[in-house]
Formats: C-alpha cells, sequence, structure tokens
C-alpha cells in the first residue's frame, strides 16, 4: 500500500494497493476506489453477511484479488493505519473505522449493551481472527495505551477506535466538580491488553472553539453542568 500525497492529507489522501497473484483484500467501502488496472474479474462486489449488523441496510465490500493495482481516495482528515494481526488479537473495533482486510482474516461480531449502543450510536463491534492485516480509517494521530486491572483508564468515548474483549467498561467523567461538569464522557477502563484512541476528533473540536465560538458560549459551555456535551 502506498500513500499518494502525504502532505496535503487535510485535503484528503488517496491509497494505491498493488496485489500480485494470490494476494487478496476485502474493502468496506468500495465506492472509495477510483481507479483500478488488472483483470476485470479482479474486483467481485458482494453483500456482506454479518450476523446483528444493521438489517435493514445494505453493507457492500469489494474483494479485490491480484494481480492489479487499484487506488482509493480517504475523506478530507482521515488518514489510514495498518494493523498486523498474528492471530492471537482479541480487540474490538468499530465497524465504521474499519477500510480493508486481507486474505487469512475472518471477521466476527459482538452485540453490544443497550447503554453502550446509546453512547456509541452503533450495535455492534467486530472482532477479527487470523494472520494478516487490516486497515484502519481514523481521524487524525492514532494513539495506545496499556490497561491495568485495578488503576482504570478514562478514554474519551468519541475517539476510541478498539479495545480488548475482556475490557471493563463504565461511562462516567472524572475530575473535580468543574473539570466534570464540561468534559464530554468518558470510558473507564480496566482489564489487560492495548487500547487504541484518536486524536482528530478533539483537534478538531479545539478549531471549532477557538475559531466559532464567542465568550458567552465558551463560559457557559464550562460552567454550566455537562455544558461541553450539551451546547455545541
Amino acid at each position: 500500500m502506498e500513500v499518494q500525497d502525504q502532505e496535503h492529507s487535510s485535503s484528503g489522501q488517496a491509497l494505491t494497493f498493488t496485489l500480485e497473484e494470490n494476494e487478496e483484500i476485502h474493502v468496506l467501502h468500495p465506492q472509495q476506489i477510483i481507479a483500478y488496472q488488472g483483470p476485470s474479474s479482479g474486483r467481485a462486489d458482494r453483500l456482506m453477511d454479518v450476523k446483528g449488523m444493521y438489517r435493514k441496510r445494505k453493507l457492500i465490500r469489494a474483494d479485490m484479488s491480484g494481480p492489479c493495482r487499484f487506488t482509493a481516495a480517504l475523506p478530507p482528515g482521515y488518514r489510514i493505519k495498518t494493523v498486523r494481526l498474528e492471530g492471537k488479537d482479541d480487540l474490538l473495533y468499530d465497524f465504521r473505522h474499519l477500510f480493508y482486510y486481507s486474505k487469512g482474516i475472518e471477521m466476527q461480531t459482538r452485540i453490544l449493551s443497550v447503554k453502550n449502543m446509546i453512547v456509541t450510536r452503533d450495535l455492534i463491534k467486530v472482532r477479527f481472527s487470523g494472520s494478516g492485516s487490516i486497515g484502519i480509517l481514523t481521524e487524525g494521530t492514532v494513539c495506545e495505551a496499556a490497561l491495568d486491572p485495578v488503576e482504570p483508564l478514562y478514554v474519551d468515548a468519541g475517539s476510541m477506535i478498539a479495545y480488548p474483549e475482556n475490557a471493563r467498561l463504565e461511562l462516567t467523567v472524572y475530575g473535580n466538580h468543574l473539570a466534570s461538569q464540561h468534559m464530554s464522557y468518558h470510558w473507564k477502563m480496566t482489564g489487560c491488553g492495548p487500547v487504541l484512541f484518536q486524536a482528530g476528533r478533539q483537534n478538531r473540536r479545539f478549531e471549532r472553539e477557538n475559531r466559532e465560538d464567542g465568550i458567552l458560549k465558551r463560559f457557559l459551555r464550562e460552567v454550566l453542568p455537562f455544558g461541553g456535551v450539551f451546547i455545541k
């Protein structure tokens, strides 16, 4: 995979994939493919049969097989992080962050609790098994932190990308009275394994507040209970 025009990522990037004979990847956003070179039979789009996933919504993936070369466009502000799996991964991913996965990887789903559905606005999480690679669509830099069985890690709920299936999660805020009032909801997490989260969402919020918000609006967001959640 080759990233095109990386220095101008704010206006959108393009990814060029080169597949050799017997190589195959599954693209979960096939509408982003803008150029293709290879046999016509090298692309086969299929309806995804994923248990519990958006029953009324048609999800299509493109199975791309080599030899071929194709280019996919990324929306402005997004980038791809490649994660290599070796058969021992137990992370749960948000489906909307997934761009592709390679041959040798199998995808399973996990139904979320009602509380998690309300916060994440999603019905499921996805877990991968097998050996290969996956491409995660992210907003900004991807960060990684290790969970501890006792000491909790707090992660902004909207910035979460993936977490271990064994993790214990509680939706909360933290800090003193003023801090807890104006911050967004966070996941309080304990367990074992890595957590992946992205920085781009908070970067855009910072830019918006400093560019568009007046002094009064910023004051109300910080002073009113949960003003950071309800005052946009």
